[in-house]
């Protein structure tokens, strides 16, 4: 099992989201609930390469 970090909130009746990792690509659900299965698939799509191009948050580590 794996973890992955998102952010989400809630704006009106709607709520948005995006994954830590990839924080170019929002998505949407009608609810909570629903918005993690949208980040779900979209990890999928952006892990699995079916999206070219993707931009992903990396991390330096400094001296």
């Amino acid at each position: 099992m794996q973890t992955i970090k998102y952010v989400h909130w809630q704006v009106d009746d709607s709520w948005i989201g995006y994954l830590e990792e990839y924080p170019d690509y929002w998505t949407q659900g009608e609810n909570l609930a629903d918005l993690v299965e949208h980040l779900k698939d979209l990890y999928l799509d952006l892990s699995g390469g079916h999206i070219q191009g993707a931009r992903k948050l990396g991390e330096l580590v400094m001296p």
